[in-house]
């Protein structure tokens, strides 16, 4: 709750996260020089507390501690107070997210960590109650007064730590890479070992939506015919989808569900769990066929459309969990609402979704299935069409009635790396389900993001109220590069290579450590921490080191530049060793082990209308190939274009591996056969 008697230096902040702060009594500070001066110059301690606007147990730590005005006594007199915002500063949450490790701390948000006036950590750990973290900095002051030296001490042990590279940490040395499919499977295992056979992905609580790790096993299944994989993917994303995890009324996917069956959501949306699954349910729906992975896309895909697009054209970043106060209650209905809104269609919907007095708590309930609508339609003697009618009529009552609910707060800062993802979930959706709607949005807000946070020297991470504020980081430039090259592959305009190869010769010179052959997570250009890292494992978001292999060996295939080539491979040979002993922490790694145990399939396409005569190709799933396309009879700045051109003036197609073409064939069927017999 705003407190008018308080208003600290958070009221100038973009971050809607630390907004939330600006009353607080604490005299927070934003992370930036002036606030680390002023540590050095009053010789106080720092208390930097890291958080995101959707976090339940942030807000929990606010209202208990940092909005006491006997807590924000003790802060204010013995520290320098900090606020961050992960999502906008995740160097800063990495630094000192990785110190919380090894100080043998469990990690997560809030994050609390006491560093020295120099930044150098000493103490930290998450959600403190707020006796306790009164007890904590007044015995920190304490001992900073009387004892500092041993605080120095402890910092230097935890500098010895984190200041390490990852290369040395984690043994990342080049052992050569031998792709193989029995090695793949062996990854496989590790996965295997961890699933839950009942309602599918792993087999404890809470339960994360982790879209690379079913994409990775989306191609071991297809790659080494392994149908133990294609069922649990298949398991999982139809459990997925029936639970409370998603919202069945509004669609979209909640942050994770706190149970093993998907069904008690954190009622949290973040934009970039929709955006990768958007992409994971279209990879399937190309494999299993099933129709009603093209409805989850469709209504996830209204989802953003209505709530999170901005008038520019970006996407804000997340809904929160708690409206007035309450988690989920902007999402939870009792029997007798849904009895009056949709009368004599109502029992139907309640057996439906599963409505009860309560199915979670009395007088609450979160719609969710558990049957698939065949089942279902047979069970209550419907057809089929009959009852998907009736469910969207219903649907759309009760979204209108919700509608009217005070609504989640909403995270609307707009985040490249997350809008890059989003564009890459929507282009995966227009290839499978040929929507003109999906691409239509992908270039809007691909074109948003050039415009508004690209200014022909640097790529931004943010924007809020007209205007980006702070350096992109590795995971910005490398999604958005691989937004570029998807949006490439669907509509052939060689402008999005230009600017993937801009970008791509960008990050080589700012971020490429020649010595490690890996990737740092900031620009050389960028503020300088107390240490400098790399993201070498997946998070929520795919390591963005992995992402950038992905892209450079992509460039390399399409312009001929061996140099974009010659790093991707030095990176998987440092990664090798690590991902076969660890998939589950580096899926996107594993992903794209798996796409280099067979043949890069290179296919060309000659026609008048590329983007039509290529659409047909989004019905199969083949994860490991490259489109390039033009129009019959112009010219070409793609490396694998030249010298094709169009035979017998018909659409013509050629498929090529490691630069050896086949025979051109006039047909999408005939060039499918040949991809599958190779």
């Amino acid at each position: 709750m705003d407190n008018p008697k308080h208003t600290n230096r958070l009221i100038d902040a973009s971050s809607p996260y630390l907004l939330q702060h600006a009353h607080n009594p604490v005299n927070w500070l934003e992370w930036n020089t002036e606030a680390l001066e002023k540590a050095v110059s009053e010789d106080k301690p720092i208390i930097v507390s890291i958080g995101y606007s959707a976090c339940h147990w942030c807000h929990v730590m606010e209202r208990e501690s940092f909005e006491n005005e006997d807590v924000a006594v003790v802060m204010n007199k013995h520290f320098i107070c900090i606020k961050v915002d992960r999502e906008e500063r995740p160097d800063v949450d990495a630094v000192y997210m990785d110190a919380v490790h090894a100080m043998g701390q469990q990690g997560g948000w809030p994050l609390n960590v006491f560093l020295l006036p120099d930044q150098r950590p000493f103490y930290g750990a998450t959600y403190f109650p707020k006796e306790r973290w009164t007890q904590l900095c007044l015995q920190i002051a304490d001992v900073y007064k009387k004892q500092k030296q041993e605080l120095h001490q402890s910092a230097e042990r935890f500098m010895q730590n984190i200041g390490r590279s990852e290369v040395e940490k984690y043994g990342l040395v080049d052992q050569g890479s031998q792709f193989s499919k029995d090695k793949l499977h062996e990854m496989f295992k590790k996965f295997e070992e961890n699933f839950d056979y009942n309602k599918g992905g792993n087999n404890r609580a809470p339960k994360f939506p982790m879209p690379v790790t079913y994409q990775f096993l989306l191609r071991e299944g297809v790659i080494n015919k392994n149908q133990e994989a294609l069922d649990h993917v298949k398991h999982t994303l139809d459990n997925m989808a029936w639970g409370g995890l998603y919202d069945q009324i509004g669609g979209g996917f909640t942050r994770y569900s706190t149970d093993m069956d998907w069904f008690l959501p954190h009622f949290e949306k973040m934009l970039y769990d929709n955006g990768q699954l958007m992409s994971l349910y279209s990879e399937a729906y190309q494999h299993f066929k099933d129709p009603y992975y093209a409805e989850i896309v469709s209504q996830t895909f209204e989802w953003l459309d209505r709530e999170m697009l901005s008038p520019e054209g970006g996407f804000y970043s997340a809904l929160d969990a708690d409206s007035e106060g309450e988690e989920g209650k902007y999402y939870l209905w009792t029997i007798e609402e849904i009895k009056g809104l949709l009368g004599p269609d109502a029992d139907i919907v309640i057996d439906y979704y599963n409505i009860t007095a309560g199915n979670w708590e009395p007088n609450k309930n979160i719609p969710f299935k558990t049957e698939g609508d065949i089942a279902f339609a047979d069970r209550v003697g419907l057809e089929l069409d009959e009852l998907k009618d009736l469910i969207k009529v219903a649907n759309l009552k009760l979204l209108n009635a919700r509608e009217k609910r005070i609504r989640p707060g909403l995270d609307d800062k707009i985040l490249t790396a997350w809008n890059a993802l989003t564009i890459i979930g929507l282009v995966d959706a227009y290839a499978a389900f040929g929507q003109e709607k999906y691409l239509n949005l992908a270039l809007k807000n691909a074109d948003f993001i050039w415009e508004n946070l690209w200014n022909r020297k640097e790529l931004f991470r943010n924007f809020k109220e007209g205007k980006p504020s702070i350096q992109a980081y590795l995971e910005d430039y490398a999604i958005l590069i691989n937004a570029f090259l998807k949006l490439y592959e669907v509509t052939f305009n060689e402008d999005w290579i230009r600017k993937a190869t801009l970008l791509s010769d960008l990050v080589i010179d700012q971020f490429y450590d020649q010595e490690e052959e890996l990737f740092f997570f900031t620009p050389s250009s960028g503020e300088k921490l107390i240490t400098r890292k790399k993201e070498i494992f997946d998070n929520v978001i795919p390591s963005s080191n992995a992402v950038m292999a992905d892209v450079l060996r992509k460039l390399s295939i399409l312009t001929g530049n061996k140099e974009y080539g010659s790093i991707a491979d030095k990176m998987l040979k440092r990664i090798d060793r690590i991902v076969t002993l660890a998939p589950q922490d580096l899926a996107y790694w594993a992903r794209l082990y798996a796409e280099r145990t067979y043949p890069t399939a290179e296919i060309v396409a000659i026609s008048k209308d590329i983007p039509q005569s290529i659409a047909q190709l989004g019905q199969h799933f083949n994860p490991n190939r490259i489109i390039a396309g033009k129009a019959a009879g112009t010219h070409s700045n793609i490396s694998l274009l030249k010298g094709c051109e169009m035979m017998n003036e018909k659409p013509t197609y050629f498929l090529c591996y490691n630069n050896a073409c086949q025979l051109p064939v006039n047909s999408i069927e005939e060039l499918v056969d040949h991809i599958s017999s190779n």
